[in-house]
């Protein structure tokens, strides 16, 4: 049965004792060293989550979906509920989450922000994972995320709306720090901003900033989080759009110091059986580029929208991930959200694609919610 090891104090015990009372995890006392994180003062929990991350690579990649406790097709807003698990009887590992519209009462996608810090509680409580996009708008310009008007040199140190920047992260921070559970702890986050910056689309994008004003807006942004708000509890992600080489990857990183997730936003390869070689290039790639540094990878974001394909989960997702030795240790695979009827990236019930989901969840690849709480109990009993 598939399981995974329990976001917990234990573990950390069962981690660093492998070989001396019996392999719990299937690991080998080489591979359960202790990996840090690029934040020096991270809480114990955000370590924890980080290094059981590493002690699954190579044998189960983590389901996410976008909003999934939000909404989905024909409701909203249900105490626990996802398109997914109604579909399959089980819930997403991973939850994704945007900051859009931080300081105002609903977020980006209408999602309240007092019901998104519930949610993100209780799937911690429940095992799950939560990752955070921020689709801001352009400080410059008063426009949206897509709006590449120059914005970037004008809210880095110096710039005329560095304040406004200033008060922007004050809001994210003030979210972040609001992230405890029952006894008042903060749960551990992974965060990845400025995502897709090698397209052209946004205003943090290829079109409106140089690779250094970009590494340098990245810097800034975890050293304010990190340095100045003294936030701890955030995991690091760096997520390009798709690219085709390791030196295109590595353009616009910000730094070993400021990154420990490499990921990449995945919507032009991963629709087809004939493009799905470039995904299998990409995380090689990424596979290479994070063993040398000492960081986990992911597929950030991906999907085909609406799903056209009734076999696309098991006859592209799955053998791009199960590819190679590269391949499965990819970390996570983030599905988009269900928005609507004509923008949805997870199946719903009575869709097509529903019965290969039923599939690829039944894969001893990949893993859901109930394999880290079954993982959990099997520890906690041990």
């Amino acid at each position: 049965m598939k399981r995974i090891l329990p976001v917990s104090l234990i573990i950390i015990i069962l981690m660093f004792t492998t070989s001396m009372c019996g392999d719990h995890t299937g690991i080998s006392p080489a591979e359960s060293k202790v990996h840090n994180l690029s934040d020096p003062l991270a809480i114990q929990e955000a370590t924890i989550l980080y290094n059981n991350l590493f002690s699954l690579s190579g044998k189960a990649v983590l389901v996410g979906h976008q909003d999934a406790l939000a909404y989905g097709i024909g409701w909203a807003g249900d105490t626990f509920r996802t398109d997914i698990n109604d579909v399959c009887g089980d819930f997403p590992a991973i939850f994704g989450w945007d900051l859009g519209h931080i300081g105002e009462v609903n977020n980006i996608d209408g999602v309240p922000f007092d019901r998104m810090r519930q949610w993100a509680v209780e799937a911690y409580k429940r095992g799950g994972i939560n990752t955070y996009s921020w689709h801001s708008g352009n400080f410059a310009s008063g426009g949206n995320a897509w709006d590449i008007s120059s914005c970037v040199s004008k809210i880095l140190p110096g710039g005329e709306q560095h304040d406004s920047f200033l008060s922007k992260l004050d809001l994210v921070a003030e979210f972040f720090a609001g992230l405890k559970n029952e006894n008042g702890d903060l749960i551990p986050v992974i965060f990845r901003p400025w995502h897709e910056m090698n397209g052209g689309w946004f205003w943090w994008g290829s079109k409106s900033c140089t690779p250094d004003e970009y590494k340098e807006l990245y810097r800034f942004t975890v050293h304010y989080l990190r340095d100045v708000k003294k936030l701890h509890n955030i995991i690091y992600a760096y997520s390009p759009d798709v690219f085709s080489s390791e030196e295109e990857y590595v353009t616009w990183y910000p730094g070993d110091g400021y990154v420990d997730v490499l990921g990449v936003d995945d919507y032009r390869y991963m629709k087809s059986k004939q493009d799905r070689p470039q995904t299998i290039a990409m995380l090689e790639i990424m596979d290479k580029l994070a063993r040398e540094r000492s960081k986990l990878f992911a597929m950030t974001e991906t999907g085909l929208e609406n799903i056209p394909d009734p076999e696309w989960f098991t006859g592209v997702v799955l053998p791009a991930l199960a590819a190679n030795a590269s391949t499965v240790r990819t970390s996570w695979i983030l599905f988009w959200r269900n928005g609507r009827t004509d923008h949805f990236f997870a199946p719903y019930p009575g869709h097509a694609s529903a019965a290969d989901f039923i599939k690829f969840r039944n894969d001893s690849l990949t893993w859901f919610l109930s394999d880290i709480r079954g993982k959990q109990e099997k520890e906690a009993n041990h």
